[in-house]
């Protein structure tokens, strides 16, 4: 009876491991890797996200570990314990440059520069396979792909360079999917009739949207733009959001006793999906780019930070329609009803088994939309908008070459670098759509 029990156990187990194998996403990634440009694509991608993390250990002008007077030290690890104020420096790092140092014993990365770091010695756009100046037994070492104006260390650049763009275009990604996941889903959820709400509940939420915008914007505007303008955005950002998550909550609280009043709290269909829709048609009718132009011009002092923001916040529509279009499909399949018949909350059903089900489609999207993002910012630094001036990215060391013709150094290297990595994530975004779309498989 037990070897019978083992057995029929066996079997089971065999069974729900084949079930696992030929489960959807098991088989989307089975398609995908038979696409090889997008396979490439992604190891290609792998590699980059690997500089950009590893960037401080590949170009920097602090040594990976030293010995001097005696001691030793991790000069690169102790930087981050300084940036984030655990740490201080000693008085004779600071004194004396990395490079200038007289190591017992060092390791310095395989560039031996900062994106920063300027060598006087080689400025004037030094070509990568021309003469280069350096002193005997210094610790500088070759500049592998020239140098620009002021002798910064082009290699160096492009290094720090891939965090920046990687950056920009994860995190702005980030944000727009968070933002188009929300509009989308209540849209193509509730659509046009499901969602049905009090009459006093939908006039205290209008009162207090309106009241937001005149306390955030308005009344407090200035304290707003101060904040946003000396570069404190997310401080700006939670001004604004505190009015609004504040008065409507309140609105939503004094909605509760109110609607108990018959006329009140008469229920009354919400067209939720056309109003979705209206807005991000206004979104879409701004132009993107025109519309970052005009956000960066007031902001005081230039910041990533916010780049990064501004592109995430109004990249998200595209998103956006994709989760509408597949709740409408979604929300008419039997495990929705079935969760609607347990008398589950609308919102539960929304997050724990509509959206995990409608996330394909929004993979395509991100591949897509981090190419763009990365584009956008690398147009900015180029244009000198929204940077600043001492952050090196792929645009700004592009805008470079504008000063010398002749220096091509600086004009290939970060355009082939935008290139590959823009067409990197478009084969990428490719090759998720012929995988997710039965329709593209062969």
């Amino acid at each position: 009876m037990f070897f019978l029990n083992k057995k029929r156990t066996d079997i089971i187990a065999k069974a729900i491991e084949d079930s696992e194998e030929k489960g959807y996403w098991a088989i989307v990634q089975k398609q995908f890797y038979k696409n090889r440009l997008a396979v490439w694509s992604l190891r290609v991608f792998y590699v980059i996200l690997f500089i950009a993390i590893s960037a401080d250990f590949i170009a920097n002008e602090r040594p990976v570990y030293c010995e001097l007077d005696g001691e030793s030290h991790f000069p690169i690890f102790h930087q981050y314990l300084v940036d984030l104020g655990l740490s201080t420096w000693d008085e004779k790092f600071v004194s004396t440059k990395w490079l200038e140092q007289e190591y017992d014993y060092v390791i310095f990365p395989p560039i031996t520069y900062s994106a920063t770091t300027r060598d006087a010695k080689n400025n004037k756009f030094k070509s990568p396979f021309g003469e280069q100046n350096f002193e005997e037994g210094s610790n500088r070492g070759w500049h592998y792909l020239g140098t620009e104006r002021i002798g910064q260390d082009v290699a160096a650049g492009m290094i720090h360079g891939t965090r920046t763009a990687m950056l920009v275009g994860l995190v702005a990604m980030s944000i727009a999917t968070l933002i188009g996941l929300f509009f989308g889903a209540i849209s193509g959820y509730f659509g046009d009739e499901r969602l049905k709400v009090s009459r006093i509940r939908i006039a205290l939420n209008i009162l207090a949207f309106v009241l937001a915008i005149f306390f955030a914007f308005i009344t407090n505007g200035y304290i707003v733009a101060d904040l946003i303008g000396n570069g404190k955005l997310l401080s700006g950002i939670g001004v604004i959001l505190a009015w609004f998550i504040g008065l409507l909550s309140l609105a939503n609280l004094l909605a509760i006793p109110l609607k108990k009043i018959p006329i009140l709290g008469k229920k009354v269909t919400v067209a939720l999906d056309i109003i979705v829709m209206r807005f991000i048609e206004i979104v879409n009718s701004i132009p993107l780019l025109i519309l970052i132009l005009a956000i960066v011009a007031i902001i005081e002092k230039p910041s990533v930070l916010f780049v990064m923001v501004i592109i995430g916040t109004v990249s998200w529509t595209g998103i956006a329609k994709f989760i509408r279009a597949e709740l409408l499909r979604i929300r008419r399949l039997e495990y929705i009803e079935a969760a609607q018949a347990f008398g589950y909350s609308e919102f539960r059903i929304i997050w724990r088994h509509a959206l995990p089900n409608a996330l394909a489609p929004v993979l395509i999207a991100i591949a897509f939309g981090v190419a763009t993002a990365i584009l956008t910012e690398a147009f900015l630094s180029f244009i000198g908008v929204g940077i600043p001036d001492d952050q090196v990215t792929w645009g700004s060391l592009l805008q470079l070459s504008r000063d010398k013709f002749s220096a091509w150094w600086l004009a290939i290297f970060p355009g082939f670098a935008i290139f590959i990595t823009v067409t990197v994530f478009n084969l990428i975004g490719e090759g998720l759509t012929e995988a997710l779309d039965p329709r593209l498989r062969e």
